[in-house]
């Protein structure tokens, strides 16, 4: 039975509407992956075994009735940012032990009303904050991918790798993400998934636990283009309750793949091409190029001159607002508490207890830049580069240009450790993908093909704000040209 679990979400949905499978078999047989991957992978940091089957039970009512939603059955995994009522919600931080939301996640609580089935919460970097799944306070997730010939672990990338693992891995049909600083994106290329950050607004951020608001936003990771494009359209909504959120008719996605790219202009960035770019992103890159080109789309050269001012930028906008949302943790109505001789002392033992060393690092860092004396040195400066960052973009599609190509990180997946001692080094694993945050601009990593190790990598396709359905159109183009990736299995 568990070679249901090699079934795209596509193809799940069409044998569950025609009724040769049932939901309750679909989800049985991922709950024995995930029984079997598990204990190898760490991917899930909660299973949610009877829940799952009951919402299956109720799938399967529903799809003999037909009336089946679009997600009737479908078996999904939650990234533990995301509040689930009744369901241990930790953003993978000591910090929260224990916590229970007696609410739903917007995002969540589409899914379900369109029939998903929740299998469990995914392990992350503690708070969304890190590149490698190194941070989470569950211990770091195993990239199902190794190096030809080596039994070395690798990581799955951040903050998203137990979604992306998860998927990579089949002990899940999709997974929900964040994107904050390239963590759908970044992880999605490093296991050969497909991840998708789309516009700021387009997705609820309300019952998600922040990071940096103004630059978090969710999005789906899946092993194809077709079944990202599907369970995007059900995670999109506008929202009462995020006054970010857009109030805009969420678009037919799966309806844009296949379409002609005919006609289409792909800029290419020369500030991408970073020093030290190893030759395989590159030529890869280079290959993207090629297939557009042969697709019919045509390429052109563009600069987006700020480019070299996004990492460090984000590194001080982003632990400023984290500085601001994480000060809420303090030990009084939820979560850890270590008591101290007064409440002040209360506050730093369960903060000192509760936070993990990354978290505290961006915390300081974010109230550093926020204080009195550097407020202006830093936030504002930073806040005015952020500007000219989406004036850089406005004015490439302005120009005409429909979609931006650009590698989606700057090599394959590495060792658990080999950033450890130097966090700088670590942050510059986002370099390609920050841009698109501080500019609020969608972003979508496909799988492009193996490095010589016989390791994912992927490419990114920014484009115009609200402009998914393109990207998904150009996206098909690399995918049908790469085809699809499995590790093979070790666990």
């Amino acid at each position: 039975m568990t070679e249901l679990t090699k079934l795209t979400l596509t193809e799940a949905r069409a044998r569950l509407a025609a009724r040769e499978i049932t939901a309750s078999e679909l989800t049985t047989a991922y709950l024995s992956a995930i029984e079997t991957a598990n204990p190898a992978i760490n991917a899930y940091v909660a299973v949610t075994a009877d829940r799952a089957l009951e919402m299956a039970k109720r799938s399967d009512e529903r799809l003999a009735r037909g009336e089946g939603g679009a997600l009737e059955g479908i078996p999904l995994g939650v990234k533990d940012l995301f509040a689930t009522e009744g369901v241990h919600t930790q953003a993978c931080s000591h910090i929260l032990d224990g916590f229970k939301p007696p609410y739903e996640s917007t995002v969540t609580a589409n899914l379900w009303a369109d029939g998903a089935v929740m299998l469990g919460k995914l392990n992350m970097d503690e708070f969304a904050m890190g590149s490698s799944n190194e941070t989470s306070y569950y211990g770091n997730v195993v990239n199902p991918w190794r190096r030809e010939g080596s039994t070395e672990a690798l990581v799955p990338g951040g903050s998203s790798g137990g979604s992306a693992a998860a998927v990579a891995a089949f002990m899940c049909a999709g997974a929900t993400a964040t994107d904050t600083g390239g963590s759908i994106r970044q992880p999605a290329a490093l296991t050969g998934t497909v991840g998708m950050k789309p516009t700021y607004g387009r997705c609820s951020r309300w019952g998600v636990v922040a990071y940096a608001s103004s630059l978090d936003q969710a999005g789906p990771i899946t092993r194809t283009l077709r079944d990202n494009a599907i369970m995007m359209r059900s995670m999109a909504s506008v929202d009462a309750k995020d006054t970010t959120s857009v109030d805009l008719p969420v678009p037919d996605y799966e309806a844009a793949i296949g379409r002609s790219v005919k006609g289409l202009r792909i800029g290419i960035p020369a500030e991408y091409r970073v020093d030290g770019l190893p030759a395989e992103i590159d030529a890869l890159w280079q290959q993207g190029i090629d297939w557009l080109k042969a697709a019919g789309a045509e390429i052109v050269e563009i600069s987006l001159p700020h480019t070299k001012y996004a990492l460090p930028a984000y590194y001080i906008v982003a632990p400023a607002e984290a500085s601001s949302n994480l000060a809420r943790y303090d030990g009084v109505r939820y979560g850890l508490r270590v008591p101290g001789e007064d409440i002040a002392d209360m506050y730093e033992n369960t903060r000192a207890a509760g936070f993990g060393s990354e978290v505290k690092r961006r915390i300081l860092i974010g109230t550093y830049v926020l204080s009195a004396g550097y407020y202006d040195a830093y936030y504002l400066r930073a806040q005015k580069v952020r500007t000219l960052i989406k004036r850089d973009f406005d004015e490439a599609f302005n120009a005409g240009v429909d979609a931006i190509l650009t590698p989606a990180t700057p090599d394959a997946a590495f060792a658990p450790g080999a950033f450890s001692g130097d966090p700088v080094q670590m942050y510059l694993n986002d370099v390609f993908t920050v841009t698109v945050n501080m500019a609020g601009l969608p972003g979508l990593a496909v799988p492009a093909g193996l490095n010589s190790a016989g390791l994912p990598l992927g490419l990114q396709l920014i484009g115009r704000p609200f402009g998914e359905e393109t990207l998904y159109t150009l996206g098909n183009v690399i995918e049908e040209a790469a085809g699809r990736f499995e590790p093979g299995k070790w666990w």
